[in-house]
């Protein structure tokens, strides 16, 4: 098991080397399945924020100007040196989010590398230029960019900014979340060993609402990107408008789940509730809304009832569940349990009480609730814990009209009877996400919501363009 007290989570990682934060104090990183102390990781401040910056700003006035090449190879020596220490990542994230390591290979650290590969890969779309009329088009990096990361997928979301920035020519600062901040130290040293030059790189570690906060701020960062929630989003923009920097966000989402009447309902009722139950529902893309044709419901809850008892919760081998990150958000997410039943919602299964042979740990049940309205708040608000709601529909257009209504627009889900039908239905979703018939979250596509759910895409040839300024050249004819 890695020896985290060998990382450097004493220092910050700034200007291509461990030093001292102005600050000094720290936060205990804790495993959720056990409620033990990890390590303890030093807390960043405006100051550190400061120099960070400096040191960026130095390091794009000649970063900015290598060559796509150079740019890509630097990306593959990162990818390689992730792949060495592929294990390393994934104890990071496995031990201080409590997602079972056997699920957090796959499903947080393959795909990141293969994001770094891939921006590799697109580092020469910076060095194409297009003609206008009169006119080349030229592609500049947009400069110095603060990155805000989640607790979520720590891991997935620092990959989705900071492979497209470096093949793009940005310099950089990343804050991780103070829950989950281990792998973005193993980053930092792979980064360093990969040599890439000082001040392009750096990591602050620290809260929200000072290191976050400064980011958002400085007026010589020229870019923030922040994934977390929707309240703490609008905060971001605010605090950062004054300088007019560009913004962007990936929010929150509350995604329905389409079954029709001619789909296979237990293959599309099992894999809707695996999606939501996979990261103990700590995902902004979790479809926790299923509708069902009306005429099917009744079978549509018994699948979902044994569908949710027959996960196992822990984090051995077996294991689809872990706990949830923290004690706050289990105590959330049992809130959000207890007022679904308040409001008139049939609980079928799980609970907010806690799950037998779990004493330790922030374990949540699987839960799964039927005779759900979509006014309650249960199907309104991001849970962001291990519950769905089985709502059911009269016709399609009555299911489309309902999956609409949210202030929400992340992601979405049908189930039909096979892709070519679902389509017609993909096109009426208010969403930048739709997941047909169980497909699955494609890196080479753009990520990103519509309505309250942010602005901005991540992955795919879209996540590069963020990081790009358009440049007009205007030639005599």
């Amino acid at each position: 098991m890695t020896d985290f007290n060998k990382l450097h989570t004493d220092k910050l990682y700034i200007d291509g080397q461990w030093q001292a934060s102005e600050g000094g104090s720290s936060h205990p990183v804790i495993d959720p399945a056990t409620e033990e102390e990890i390590c303890q990781v030093v807390q960043g401040t405006a100051e550190d924020v400061d120099t960070a910056v400096a040191a960026a700003r130095r390091a794009f006035k000649s970063w900015r100007n290598t060559s796509a090449s150079e740019r890509r190879d630097y990306l593959n020596a990162i990818a390689d040196g992730m792949e060495k220490r592929r294990e390393d990542l994934v104890q990071a994230v496995s031990r201080a989010l409590g997602c079972p390591a056997h699920i957090t290979k796959w499903l947080h650290v393959d795909g990141p590398i293969y994001a770094m590969r891939y921006y590799a890969e697109r580092t020469a779309l910076m060095e194409k230029t297009e003609k206008a009329g009169h006119s080349l088009v030229l592609r500049e990096p947009v400069g110095v960019c603060g990155f805000i990361t989640p607790w979520n997928y720590p891991l997935h979301q620092f990959a989705g900014k900071v492979a497209p920035a470096l093949a793009a020519g940005c310099t950089m600062i990343a804050k991780p979340s103070e829950n989950t901040p281990l792998q973005d130290y193993v980053m930092a040293e792979i980064i360093h060993d990969a040599g890439l030059p000082a001040g392009v790189f750096n990591l602050v570690p620290g809260a929200g609402p000072v290191v976050g906060a400064a980011l958002a701020a400085h007026p010589e960062i020229d870019m923030v990107s922040f994934t977390g929630s929707t309240r703490a989003g609008v905060e971001v923009a605010r605090v950062a408008a004054p300088t007019v920097k560009r913004v962007t966000q990936e929010l929150g989402g509350k995604s329905p789940l389409i079954i029709t009447p001619d789909a296979d309902l237990e293959a599309a009722v099992r894999w809707g509730c695996e999606d939501v139950f996979i990261n103990s529902g700590q995902t902004c893309t979790a479809l926790t809304r299923m509708l069902v044709p009306a005429e099917r419901y009744d079978e549509a809850v018994a699948i979902a009832k044994q569908m949710a008892e027959e996960v196992a919760l822990g984090t051995g081998p077996d294991a689809l569940m872990g706990p949830l990150s923290s004690a706050r958000q289990r105590d959330i997410v049992r809130s959000y349990i207890e007022k679904g039943v308040a409001e008139g919602a049939r609980l079928v299964t799980g609970g907010a009480e806690t799950p037998e042979n779990f004493p330790k740990g922030f374990y949540v049940k699987p839960t799964v609730f039927a005779n759900v309205t979509n006014d309650m708040t249960i199907a309104r608000e991001e849970i962001f814990g291990p519950v769905t709601c089985l709502i059911p529909y009269r016709d399609m257009d009555e299911a489309i009209a309902i999956a609409n209504d949210t202030q929400y627009g992340l992601s979405s889900g049908i189930w039909a009877r096979d892709a070519e039908s679902a389509l017609p239905v993909a096109r009426r979703m208010e969403a930048g996400l739709c997941f047909v018939n169980g497909g699955e979250f494609n890196y080479d596509a753009p990520f990103g919501g519509y309505k309250r759910s942010g602005n901005g895409r991540e992955f795919g040839e879209a996540g590069l363009d963020e990081f790009i300024q358009l440049k007009s050249v205007q030639l005599p004819e």
